[in-house]
């Protein structure tokens, strides 16, 4: 009855993850937990996978909330929601921490690294730790033939993103570069939870899966500190600031704003663009019967020039702004600190969206 079994890296061991199976139904008495960092991926051909016997529980990086949690600091985690009176005191303080978190990231060990000691270095060796092994893992569990592929599109991600249009696109992988030559290892990769898929929207209508258009997509990585050590990043560009940094700040404060909508908001995001690329917006999310547009701005120009040019096309009550700027609600448009963006459920839940119409 006290009795925890743990079969970590089960996907090494095919005849231990059908095991469970067995477990299940001849030792239900039995505690199992099964830990596996590759459980996406088919690594064994003919391995017999014991379906409606396992409950699944995905474990991502360290969001910001949790990061806080594990900082010297973590009563600055219960002060995330917006709120006017702690905002003005707190708010500089914590935005402090977020600026570490997007250099930290949210890989455990990383995090650990960083606070044992409070240096970046330790992070960073870390996080090249982690995508060294990434790498081995190519070799190791993907098809030989794909391996190339494979690692050509994975290191082509920080360039991609360095873009002002972040929209994925193959031939910059290497030029004359197709789609049906790289569709395998992108779903790999996919697969192994090493990228997040961002995928546009034609519309925001209900729900929002429907309106998407699997040919236009960003790929973002699994974490934010791991896409800076990929980018070889120096920690004090992105602390201290830099003006050839602007455009590549931006790509981390998406990709930020990416996981925390995802693991910290539990939201499936997309993206909305017009057709010919006159108007972009970041995110856009599905809560309850509304859709929300999301726009993320890393520096200090807050013009919403996108966010407007969809309210006029689509007319939604609320749009949302997330930037270093604190909460505040300027008639159709409601700013909240990118430090709170995980709360974004609950904070619309809190609004009072009564009385606010979009102008005709």
């Amino acid at each position: 009855e006290d009795t925890l079994l743990i079969f970590d890296e089960v996907q090494e061991i095919p005849r231990a993850l059908t095991s469970l199976k067995y477990f299940q139904e001849n030792a239900p008495d039995y505690d199992i937990l099964a830990a596996g960092s590759l459980l996406g991926i088919a690594m064994h051909p003919g391995a017999s996978f014991p379906v409606g016997k396992v409950e699944f529980l995905d474990i991502g990086p360290l969001t910001f909330k949790e990061f806080l949690q594990a900082s010297d600091k973590p009563e600055y985690a219960d002060l995330l929601f917006p709120h006017t009176d702690t905002d003005p005191v707190f708010g500089p303080s914590i935005d402090m921490y977020l600026a570490q978190y997007l250099v930290v990231g949210g890989m455990p060990a990383a995090v650990l690294a960083y606070w044992s000691g409070h240096s970046f270095s330790a992070a960073r060796d870390v996080q090249r730790q982690i995508l060294n092994a990434y790498e081995q893992d190519f070799s190791k569990h993907a098809p030989t033939d794909v391996v190339p592929r494979l690692r050509s599109l994975w290191q082509s991600i920080p360039a991609q993103l360095a873009r002002e249009n972040k929209k994925f696109v193959y031939g910059r992988i290497r030029e004359g570069a197709r789609a049906r030559e790289y569709e395998t290892a992108m779903q790999w990769l996919l697969d192994t939870g090493l990228l997040r898929i961002l995928s546009r929207v034609t519309k925001p209508g209900l729900p929002l899966s429907a309106y998407r258009n699997a040919s236009a997509f960003k790929l973002y990585v699994t974490d934010v500190g791991l896409l800076g050590a990929m980018s070889r990043l120096d920690p004090s560009v992105l602390l201290e600031g830099c003006a050839v940094f602007e455009e590549f700040k931006g790509a981390l404060t998406e990709q930020y704003v990416f996981q925390q909508l995802q693991d910290g908001a539990g939201y499936e995001p997309f993206y909305w663009s017009a057709d010919g690329g006159t108007a972009e917006v970041d995110f856009v999310v599905q809560h309850g019967r509304t859709v929300y547009p999301i726009e993320v701005k890393a520096g200090v120009n807050l013009q919403a020039k996108s966010l407007r040019i969809y309210r006029d096309r689509f007319g939604p009550e609320v749009s949302v702004r997330t930037s270093l700027s604190g909460y505040r609600r300027d008639d159709w448009l409601i700013n909240i600190p990118l430090r709170s963006i995980a709360l974004l459920p609950a904070i619309l839940d809190a609004a009072d969206f009564s009385g606010t119409k979009p102008k005709t």
